[in-house]
């Protein structure tokens, strides 16, 4: 093929379009939405009171928002910023969980002890459970059988089977658990501890605990190192751990349950997000109003985005 033929060719190919980080802003009551390539804020939208949760649908035509001081999860078009409707979500949503069957939510109700169980599609409640007090921390197996919520002040993890929305195990776990993840292959459930400042792995097909995972940043004194999200690499081997007002993120290896290394990042990381190859990392730092972006491979911060007050959630959108 001739050489201008190529380039003919090229210039017809429709351009890549860049992915997207959406944070939730819980201050200002709006979303930032960031360009993963030029590392800028592109939009920013109004949510309801006090945003902190969000989740795409699968087909990342609805993004869903927990507006907390609203009592509503809010359905918004990512397309236009257009709120849709809200969803019934019970009082105080904090955090929530998108199931594999892209149709059912499963929701942390801080205020009322429950976990609430949304159909996405008829929009009706189809379960509350109870769980312990103040529940924050949300999520699902890769199969779709076992959904957890943590709880902050009963401080375990709430085991629930789907099939049937009933408890089926509680796991105690250190002070305040604030985040969970299930690992790839959904053989071990990470749970972190605010307050207590570790994060327990429990084996999931026995709820049993396998590790316990402690943080030690030099010169930040120990009550400051306050474990909350954390994230997986895609191959499962590596977790980022933000770790609250110590300003750092811990770079945790999977196989071993060891410290790698520390990240400096903004102040009181919050929840993290990766870009589309995972090239790229952003944290949500509240107090300095800012997102860092870290180099994955390379382990350093490159770049402080700012975004709305008190930065919480983060979502990627292709």
């Amino acid at each position: 093929m001739r050489l201008n033929a190529i380039l003919a060719l090229v210039m017809l190919a429709p351009a890549a379009q860049a992915g997207e980080i959406w944070v939730t802003n819980e201050k200002d009551d709006t979303l930032s939405v960031i360009d993963t390539d030029t590392l800028e804020v592109v939009r920013t939208y109004p949510t309801g009171e006090r945003p902190r949760g969000i989740t795409f649908s699968h087909d990342y035509s609805r993004v869903y928002i927990c507006a907390s001081d609203s009592d509503a999860v809010q359905v918004m078009d990512p397309a236009t910023g257009e709120i849709l409707y809200n969803l019934p979500s019970g009082e105080d949503p904090e955090q929530f969980v998108l199931h594999p069957d892209d149709r059912h939510l499963y929701i942390a109700n801080e205020d009322d002890a429950i976990t609430t169980v949304v159909d996405v599609e008829t929009r009706k409640v189809v379960a509350q459970i109870d769980v312990g007090v103040e529940p924050e921390g949300m999520a699902v197996s890769a199969d779709g059988k076992i959904v957890i919520t943590t709880s902050e002040t009963t401080n375990m993890a709430h085991w629930i089977d789907t099939a049937t929305n009933a408890l089926f195990a509680n796991t105690l776990v250190d002070s305040r658990p604030r985040h969970a993840e299930f690992t790839k292959a959904d053989k071990e459930l990470w749970v972190s501890s605010e307050i207590g400042g570790t994060v327990t792995v429990f084996d999931t097909a026995t709820q049993a605990e396998i590790a316990k995972i402690v943080f030690e940043v030099k010169g930040v004194h120990p009550d400051r190192v306050q474990p909350v999200g954390f994230e997986f690499t895609p191959d499962g081997r590596t977790v980022f751990v933000a770790l609250g007002p110590s300003n750092h993120v811990a770079v945790v290896n999977a196989d071993t349950y060891q410290v790698e290394e520390y990240i400096l990042v903004g102040r009181r990381v919050w929840h993290m997000a990766f870009n589309g190859d995972h090239s790229r990392l952003f944290t949500t730092n509240g107090v300095s109003g800012d997102v860092t972006v870290i180099d994955v491979a390379k382990r350093r911060a490159i770049k402080s985005i700012k975004v709305g007050r008190f930065p919480w959630g983060a979502a990627y959108r292709p």
